[in-house]
Formats: structure tokens, sequence, C-alpha cells
């Protein structure tokens, strides 16, 4: 008797003791369950079983349990009964983890829009039907045959292809349709580089200037530059590690201000030398645009004003986290065609329907290849300098998302093309195949 006693015992200590030592990775794994499962109810419009059984259906994220509150607007996220995360979604801002209970009523401001939905004008500068365009030169059996071919086991969501402003290929996944705003993860990097390019062409920030973080002012950080921050090229430590519990995770899914992360982090490199991919970068920089605002209504409104509406991408929602900055690195959900509108913007060298928002200039500098990153990567832009994508253009280059989200623009073929899915693809035979579709 005393021999089982013992034994039960020694089981209970040690699940007990595997219990202490996974319990962080509970929490970060039912905080991921719940902020997707809010945002893909919410924003996305998809079902919980539908969110369960695609979005959420992947180890070990499967291994919560998920449940809504409609009427309340709320998920929450159960790891074995053992712990709970709860996600709510803030008007304007999306869904957000909360961290204790006052984070459900909390106030906050929220982003003032000014959404002129003009259904009359054709896409891309309205929202109206496309116009059928028929172009001789393209090989239409071997477009749709690309396209074709990474839908399936590829789980792609979504393809669209642009050409010379007109649609060429649109296909969707079961479940998804041209309304269907879809997560484009760390393509939201894309969109915040963007708007410093703005902010740079109306004459109201310098990239090249010392970042303006009060913290680094009293060792080597204040070296650091804008422009470091924008290439990645800071020389912070960063690890961005997303199989474990990481400075990445522990900033998406722990903290309540996520700008601050990567501010607190010591230099393990040089400015300038030392490349290193950093989703913690991205939310500092959106901390400094927030200081370069008079007030945080206006930072909430600038992005909307100048770049996501202003180019009639109304379908955008930008999540924020509990401070109420938006989450640069990873939470911009939009359609599929308003992604399109994105790259378009940026294959028109920043003019849109006659009106620069950015000049040639902010395009040919977020795809200079950062020093160190063997020429792969601009300023939150990624690159094909080195022919990485053989079969593609050199100077292709593309926001990239978790799980191959991408906008690809291509100057040379006058090309955007979307992806969205939940697994990667072979690019270089995608685009390969839609490129000689074409000629």
């Amino acid at each position: 008797m005393k021999i089982v006693k013992r034994i039960l015992l020694l089981t209970v200590a040690i699940l007990l003791l595997t219990l202490i030592i996974n319990y962080p990775k509970l929490n970060i794994l039912a905080g991921y369950s719940a902020k997707n499962t809010a945002s893909s109810v919410f924003l996305g419009e998809r079902s919980l079983s539908f969110t369960d059984t695609t979005d959420n259906n992947f180890s070990p994220v499967n291994l919560a349990t998920n449940a809504i509150d409609k009427q309340k607007k709320t998920a929450s996220s159960s790891v074995f009964g053992l712990l709970t995360r709860k996600s709510i979604i803030r008007e304007g801002l999306g869904s957000v983890l909360t961290l204790d209970k006052k984070d459900e009523k909390s106030n906050y401001k929220t982003p003032k829009r000014r959404k002129i939905v003009n259904d009359t004008i054709p896409y891309p500068y309205g929202n109206g039907s496309h116009k059928d365009s028929v172009f001789e030169s393209i090989d239409y059996k071997k477009l749709n045959e690309t396209v074709n071919s990474i839908f399936g086991v590829r789980k792609t969501r979504a393809v669209l292809v642009l050409y010379k402003d007109r649609i060429i290929a649109e296909k969707y996944s079961e479940g998804f349709t041209k309304n269907s705003r879809i997560l484009g993860w760390s393509m939201t990097k894309s969109i915040m580089s963007t708007v410093f390019g703005i902010l740079e062409h109306q004459q109201k920030i310098n990239i090249q200037d010392k970042a303006p973080v009060e913290s680094w002012q009293n060792d080597a950080r204040k070296e650091i530059t804008i422009h470091n921050l924008l290439q990645m090229n800071s020389g912070l430590e960063w690890d961005e590690n997303y199989d474990e519990i990481s400075d990445a995770t522990k900033m998406l899914f722990l903290e309540r201000d996520m700008t601050k992360v990567q501010e607190e982090k010591p230099l393990i490199g040089k400015p300038n030398e030392t490349w290193n991919y950093s989703s913690g970068t991205s939310n500092l920089l959106s901390g400094i645009l927030r200081d370069q605002f008079k007030n945080h209504q206006s930072y909430l409104d600038f992005w909307y004003a100048y770049l996501i509406d202003k180019i009639g991408m109304n379908s955008m929602i930008l999540e924020s986290d509990l401070a109420g900055n938006y989450v640069a690195s990873s939470y911009a959900w939009a359609t599929t065609r308003d992604w399109g509108k994105f790259g378009l913007l940026y294959l028109h060298n920043g003019a849109w329907n006659g009106e620069e928002l950015f000049t040639k200039e902010w395009v040919d500098y977020v795809t200079t290849p950062t020093p160190t990153s063997n020429g792969s990567y601009g300023a939150q832009f990624w690159l094909n300098t080195e022919k990485q994508l053989k079969d593609v253009s050199q100077n292709m280059y593309f926001a990239d998302g978790y799980q191959g989200q991408r906008v690809y623009i291509l100057p040379d073929e006058d090309l955007v093309i979307v992806r969205f899915g939940l697994s990667w693809f072979e690019e270089n035979e995608f685009l390969k195949g839609i490129i000689q579709s074409i000629q």
C-alpha cells in the first residue's frame, strides 16, 4: 500500500512540475487561440466552428477549447481547463487580449474614419464592379492553371492578379469571397513603413534622424536612427521565434504596450551592420509614429486619413494593443482586393488616382537592400535582388506575412499579385507561371 501511495505522490508531483514548467507556454497558447478566434469571428465574419477547424487547427493551438459571446463580442480559450484567456472586441480597434478584469471595461480612443465607399467607380479606384478586360497577349488557360495550382493541398484562400490596373484572375476557396477580410500578419509592417514614407513626403519627419527614444540617450543606442529601425538593422537583441516562448510571442500575447519591448533590449551588434528580423522593432516604430503627433487621436486617425481610406482600403482594420498602439508587426485585416490596392499604390510609385501620397524616391528607399541581409530585405519589405526566386525579376518586391500572405509588386511586368492562405507554397513556380502567361 505504501508503494502505491508513493507512486501516486510521485505521479502527482511529476504532473505538478510539468504544469509549472509548461504554464507559461499554456498562457501563450491560450492567448493565441483567444486572440485569433475573436478576430476571425468578429472581423473575418467566420463561424467559431470554421475557425476551430481551419485557423486554429494546428498543434499545439488545437489543444485549446474556444468559446465566443456574440452579444459581448468576446472570445475565451481554455487549455485543459487549467488556464483561460479572453479577447475582447473594441470598436474600430479590433480584438485585444485582456490581462486583467478591468481591461474589459476600460475607456479607449477609436480612429475617426471617413469611409467614402464609391460603388459606382470601378475597382481599383472605386469599389464598383471592375471593368472586364481581355488582353490578347495573355494565355488565360496557363494563367488559370497556375492560380488553381496553389489551392487545395496548399491551403490557399485567395489569389488576385492585377495587370495594368485590371483584374485578370481572382479565385477564392470555400468560405471566402471578395468581401472577406483576411489577416495580413507581417504585411502590416509594410503598411507601417508606408506611413513613414507619407510623413517624410509631407516633410514632417526625417528618417535619417536619430531614433527619438528617451531611454537610449545615455548609452550607445542613442546612435540608432529611424532608418536603421526601418531596415531592422539596429543591432538590438531580439528573438523572433514562434515555436517556443520568445521575445516575439511574449510581446504579442503577454504585453500591454507592445511598443516598449524592443526599446528595452540591449545592443548585441552595431547599427547598420547587424540585420535581425524583429517584430519588436516594427512595434517600436509604431510608438515612434505615435510621438510624431500632438495627441493619440491624431495618431490613430492619420493611418486611415492619409493612406488606408485615402486609397479606398475601406475594409481594413488595424488592431491595437491594450495601450492603444497599432500592432504594426502583425495585425491588419482587409479584403484581398483592398490589399491589391496597396500593391498598386507602390506599383505606381506612390501616386493614387492623380494624387501623390509619397514619392518614387520612397519606393527606391524601401527596395534598397539592407546591409548584411544578403539582399533579401529593404525597409519593411522583402526583396528579390539576389534572385532568391530565380525565375522572377530582380526588382520584384513584396509585403510578406506568416503562412504565406503576400502582396507582390512586379514593376517590369506591370503586375500586382496577392495571395492568402494557411501554409507556404512554391513561390518561384507560381510567379513564374503568371509571368509567362502574360508574355
